[in-house]
């Protein structure tokens, strides 16, 4: 059975391969206070900055997901409240979280056939960092690396934290466009869950340090002191972090992911656009995401369409929230492989 899920989604193939070299490596028993961790960690943010393209000034840590990394930022860096914009459930509750430890915490819920618009956009004072959801994973949406570049630059005295959980390690990311990054590695990199990814540029390092929070488990500042000597606050996903650079090691840079993941949507978009009872859940291009595709159509056609899909050794990802009944969500991963994508093509053309 192929996955085609948004998440947890297909490993890749290599993934057993990359089991019993960890094991005959003896770094599944290795402490994260030794040389071998150390340097593990040490290589693994290098291969960020090659094969991502990762500024050399930011820094990499690791969190036991995505959604950890809500309460961290809202904890540690943020001064006031945060502002934050989204379309979907999963900025929604980024949203809420914050809010429940900063009451102060603002919002602009869009549309998700809506894109923003900067020009007009206005964020309260009070708030000294701007949350973005980059993909929306429930809905999928996407926000522009240049609508990010320009709310950056209509904004230069506030902090800018975004969640790339769906489109990390798929798409070329502007690291630089903003101040704090985070993401899973259940998603892009093609990986199990059970580890998160948090990118902080020296503005925000520097933030944090400036607020001092220090009375919680996973406040930053512990983090920073740790990662300064590439070792950990707690004891890690040593093998996920194992998996991750094994990973960076064998994929491409980023920009050549890049353009397959978006011919390959593309190709995606016009079979089922093709088809006869099925349509694109996001109408709008624009606002449309380039690593998970929603098709909408009616409850019983949706249910028939995913049932007759697993026979022939496809799952489909089901909607999320309100949408659950009437669509369905397709990754578009890159550990997917071409022949496996072009036998979900094949799928859809059916319709």
């Amino acid at each position: 059975m192929t996955t085609f899920s948004p998440g947890p989604s297909k490993v890749y193939d290599t993934l057993p391969g990359y089991l019993q070299d960890a094991y005959d490596a003896g770094i599944l028993s290795a402490s994260h206070r030794s040389a071998d961790f150390m340097n593990l960690y040490k290589e693994t943010e290098t291969l960020m900055k090659e094969k991502l393209h990762m500024p050399d000034d930011y820094k990499l840590l690791f969190t036991s997901s995505a959604t950890e990394n809500w309460e961290i930022i809202t904890q540690s860096v943020v001064q006031d409240a945060s502002f934050h914009i989204f379309s979907g459930s999963f900025g929604k509750k980024w949203y809420e979280y914050a809010k429940y430890i900063e009451s102060k915490t603002d919002l602009l819920k869009l549309d998700p056939n809506d894109t923003i618009s900067v020009e007009s956009l206005q964020v309260p004072n009070h708030c000294d960092l701007i949350a973005i959801t980059q993909n929306e994973t429930s809905n999928a949406t996407q926000v522009s690396m240049d609508t990010i570049k320009a709310i950056g630059s209509k904004f230069p005295e506030k902090m800018i934290a975004v969640d790339t959980t769906s489109s990390m390690g798929g798409i070329l990311l502007d690291f630089s466009a903003a101040d704090i990054w985070y993401a899973s590695v259940q998603k892009c990199f093609g990986l199990p869950a059970g580890l998160g990814v948090l990118i902080l540029s020296p503005k925000a390092i520097q933030k944090a340090k400036d607020k001092g929070e220090r009375g919680r488990y996973n406040s930053l500042n512990f983090m920073l002191e740790n990662a300064e000597n590439y070792q950990t606050h707690y004891t890690p996903n040593v093998f996920g972090i194992y998996l991750l650079n094994r990973v960076l090691q064998d994929i491409p840079e980023i920009q050549h992911i890049d353009e397959v993941i978006r011919t390959r949507m593309q190709q995606l978009e016009y079979a089922v656009a093709m088809t006869s009872q099925m349509s694109l859940l996001i109408s709008n291009e624009a606002a449309r995401s380039s690593t998970v595709l929603a098709v909408s159509g009616k409850e019983e056609f949706i249910k028939t369409v995913k049932k007759s899909a697993e026979q022939v050794g496809l799952q489909l990802g089901g909607g999320y929230g309100p949408l659950k009944a009437t669509s369905f969500r397709i990754a578009n991963f890159p550990a997917i492989t071409d022949e496996e994508f072009q036998q979900l093509i094949n799928f859809i053309k059916q319709y």
